[in-house]
C-alpha cells in the first residue's frame, strides 16, 4: 500500500468518504428489512444444506466439487504499458485505419494517431501536467476523447474518465474528489452546454486566466480545454493544445516514458451509479492492457484484421478497454458511427465500412434488432460481436446469432473493478452455454463462489456470490480506503455483488444481484430468471423486474414492461402467460407499462429509480 500512496500522489487510495444519503427513509427502511430477511433466509437455506450433507453417503465435499475454478491461460501475461503497446503496434500497422469517427468525418491510422497523440502529451506537459496527475475527459466519443486516452498514458498522467450526461453536482463531486488538476471538455451534448455547466461550479472561468484557474470549489484544478475551436473565456482549445509543445517538452516526454513502469495507476473509471453514488475506481497500465488483450484474443482479433463496430460509451470500461484500447493492442480498427449511441448509425456503420464485429450491452442489441432498417442494410460482413454491461436474455442472444449474422458473438461479464472481463464465452463452447452463461473465467483469472454469509465456497449448482482474484483486479478506490476495503478482502478476492452459479463444466451463470435478489414471504427470487421468461413473450420487447415493499409478505414482485411498437396487452395477459411455466410465487404481482426504462449511460438499467418510482406511485410511506 506504501507503494500506491507514492505511485498516485498526494491521496491515493486512501481516505474516507462519507456519502449522503440518496433515498428517502421509507426506502432505507425497506434496504434495511431486506437485509434482515435475506440474512435469515441465506442462514436457512444453508444450514438445510448443510443437515442433507450430513445425512448423504459423501457428507466432504471434494474440491472439484466446489464452486471454484481457475484459468491459468494459454499465453503470458503482458509487461508492457500502454506508450510501449502503441509503438508495437504502430510499427506492425502504419498505415491501417486505427480509429474512424464517422458523424465528424474522421479518420486516423496508427502512424497518425500515435503523432497526434506526441503533440497532445507535449501540449499536456507544457500545461504543467506532471507523472501522477489527474486529467478529466468530459464528453462523449470523439477523436480528442482518445488521444487524451493515449497521450496521458505516455507521460504516466491519470486520465479520469466522466460521464458525458452527468449533471453540474455530479461533475463537481468527480472533479473534487479525483483532484483533477486538468480537464479536457466537448462543448456540447445533446441539451447539455458543458462550458455553461462548468461555469456553475467555477464562475472563476469569466475571468480567469487560461491555465491558471484559481477555483474556490475546486483548488486542484487549473486548466480547462475545450474541444473545438472557440476561444471561451478562462480556457484553450484543443487546437491550441496540439501547438503548445516543443523539443523540451519532447524530451521530457520521452524521459517519462521511459520511466514508467506497468504497475502504476493510470485511469480513474467511475462506477456507474446503478445502485448510488459512483466511486472512482483505479486501474494500472497491466490492469487494462491484458484485459484488452484477453478480450480481443478470445474472439480471435489476433488471427485476422477486423473492423470494430464501437456504439458503446469510451467513458466506460467497456468502450476505453474493451474497444478503443483493445484495437490498438491486436490492431483492429475501431469505427464510431456516432458521439452517443443510436442504433441506426450503428447498423449503417456496420454496413458502409464493412465492420466485421458489433458491440453493445443487452439493451443496445434489442435495438438494433428492432430498428426498422435493419432488413434493408447489409450487416453480413459481421462474423461476432461482444455483448456485455448486464445480463442478455436468452432469445436476444439467439436472435443476434442468426439476424445479425453474429454466429461468433462473445458474452463477457465483469466489473469496472476488474478491468472489466473476468469471464468470457468462447467461440466454441456448446450453444447452449454460449446462450445461457457469461462463459467461464477468463485467462489469469480465479472465480469462486461463496455463501454471503459465512464465506464459505458453496457446492456446483448452488447459488451464491461470486469472487474474482487476478491481475485485473483494480488498486482500489480512489481517495475510499474504507470502500476498498468492503470490496477486496485479505486475500486479495473482491466481492462482485453478484449471485452465480457455476455448473459442474465451470460455466457461470449470473442469476440477479444479491442487492437485487427479492424475498417474498420466505421465497428467494431472482429478478433474471423472470425477466429471461418473459421476454419470451411474443409482445414485449424489454422488461426489468424488481421487488417493490408488502405489508404482508415484505416484497412482491413488480415487472416494468417495454411492449413492441403497435402492440397492446393488460396485465392479466402478462400474468397468464407466466401462469403456464412459472411456480405462483414469482408470477409479478404488479405489472408496470412503460416505453423506457431509466438507464445509465452505458445502457444498464437503474433498478434503484425504478423502485423509487414504484414507492411514489404506491403511496408507501
Amino acid at each position: 500500500m506504501t507503494y500506491v500512496k507514492q505511485a498516485i500522489g498526494k491521496s491515493g487510495v486512501l481516505g474516507i468518504w462519507n456519502r449522503s444519503s440518496l433515498r428517502e427513509s421509507a426506502l432505507k427502511s425497506l434496504v434495511t428489512q431486506r437485509v434482515k430477511l435475506q440474512s435469515r433466509q441465506w442462514r436457512r437455506t444453508i444450514s438445510a444444506h448443510h443437515r442433507y450433507l450430513s445425512t448423504s453417503s459423501s457428507s466432504v465435499l471434494s474440491k472439484q466439487e466446489l464452486s471454484y475454478c481457475h484459468n491459468p491461460g494459454a499465453t503470458p501475461l503482458i509487461g508492457k504499458t500502454i506508450g510501449q503497446i502503441m509503438d508495437e503496434t504502430t510499427e506492425k500497422f502504419p498505415d491501417r485505419d486505427a480509429h474512424v469517427f464517422l458523424r465528424d468525418g474522421i479518420r486516423r491510422t496508427f502512424e497518425e494517431l500515435r503523432e497526434e497523440t506526441d503533440r497532445v502529451s507535449t501540449g499536456l506537459l507544457a500545461l504543467g501536467i506532471k507523472r501522477g496527475d489527474r486529467v478529466g475527459m468530459w464528453g462523449p466519443s470523439t477523436l480528442e476523447w482518445v488521444l487524451t486516452q493515449f497521450a496521458t498514458s505516455r507521460i504516466g498522467a491519470i486520465m479520469v474518465n466522466i460521464n458525458p450526461v452527468y449533471r453540474v453536482p455530479e461533475l463537481e463531486y468527480a472533479l473534487r474528489m479525483s483532484e483533477c488538476k486538468a480537464i479536457v471538455c466537448a462543448r456540447t451534448f445533446r441539451t447539455l452546454d458543458y462550458y455553461t455547466m462548468l461555469g456553475e461550479i467555477c464562475p472563476e472561468l469569466d475571468t480567469g486566466k487560461p491555465g491558471q484557474l484559481d477555483c474556490a470549489k475546486l483548488p486542484d484544478l487549473q486548466t480547462v480545454i475545450f474541444r473545438g475551436e472557440d476561444n471561451l473565456p478562462g480556457t484553450f482549445n484543443f487546437p491550441d493544445l496540439l501547438k503548445m509543445g516543443g523539443s523540451t517538452e519532447e524530451t521530457l516526454r520521452d524521459e517519462y516514458e521511459n520511466r514508467i513502469h506497468f504497475d502504476e495507476p493510470i485511469n480513474i473509471q467511475f462506477t456507474s451509479g446503478t445502485t448510488g453514488f459512483p466511486k472512482g475506481v483505479t486501474l494500472t497500465h497491466h490492469n487494462i492492457v491484458n484485459n484488452a488483450f484477453n478480450i480481443g484474443h478470445t474472439v480471435g482479433y489476433h488471427e485476422k484484421h477486423h473492423r470494430i463496430c464501437v456504439s458503446v460509451p469510451l467513458y466506460h470500461c467497456f468502450g476505453m478497454v474493451g474497444a478503443s484500447l483493445c484495437g490498438m493492442v491486436h490492431g483492429a480498427t475501431c469505427v464510431f458511427p456516432s458521439p452517443g449511441f443510436e442504433a441506426g448509425a450503428a447498423l449503417e456503420a456496420v454496413a458502409t465500412e464493412r465492420c466485421t464485429s458489433l458491440y453493445g450491452t443487452p439493451t443496445m442489441f434489442i435495438d438494433y434488432l428492432h430498428h426498422p432498417r435493419l432488413s434493408e442494410l447489409d450487416v453480413s460482413s459481421l462474423s461476432t460481436g461482444i455483448m456485455g454491461g448486464s445480463p442478455c436474455p436468452i432469445e436476444t442472444m439467439k436472435q443476434c446469432m442468426t439476424r445479425l449474422n453474429m454466429e461468433d458473438v462473445s458474452i463477457i461479464y465483469g466489473l469496472t473493478e476488474t478491468s472489466a472481463v473476468i469471464t468470457q464465452t468462447l467461440r466454441d463452447d456448446p450453444i447452449e452455454e454460449r446462450v445461457s452463461t457469461v462463459g467461464k473465467a477468463a485467462p489469469h483469472t480465479e472465480l469462486k463462489i461463496i455463501d454471503p454469509q459465512t464465506g464459505e465456497i458453496v457446492p456446483r449448482n448452488m447459488s451464491g456470490e461470486l469472487c474474482s482474484r487476478g491481475y485485473a483486479t483494480m488498486i482500489g478506490y480512489w481517495n475510499n480506503q474504507v470502500k476498498t476495503d468492503e470490496a477486496i478482502d485479505k486475500a486479495r478476492w473482491f466481492h462482485t455483488g453478484d449471485i452465480a452459479v457455476m455448473n459442474e463444466e465451470g460455466y457461470v451463470s449470473i442469476v440477479g444481484r444479491n442487492k437485487d435478489m427479492i424475498i417474498r414471504g420466505g421465497e428467494n427470487i431472482y429478478p433474471a430468471e423472470i425477466e429471461n421468461f418473459l421476454y419470451k413473450h411474443p409482445k414485449i420487447n424489454g422488461v426489468q423486474v424488481i421487488g417493490v415493499p408488502d405489508e404482508r409478505l415484505g416484497e412482491i414482485v413488480c415487472a416494468w414492461v417495454k411492449l413492441k411498437e403497435g402492440q397492446t396487452a393488460t396485465e392479466d395477459d402478462i400474468r397468464d402467460f407466466c401462469k403456464r411455466e412459472m411456480a405462483h410465487f414469482k408470477i409479478p404481482k404488479i405489472v408496470h407499462f412503460v416505453s423506457e426504462f431509466p438507464l445509465t449511460v452505458t445502457g444498464k438499467v437503474q433498478k434503484f429509480k425504478m423502485l423509487e418510482e414504484m414507492v411514489r406511485i404506491m403511496g408507501i410511506k
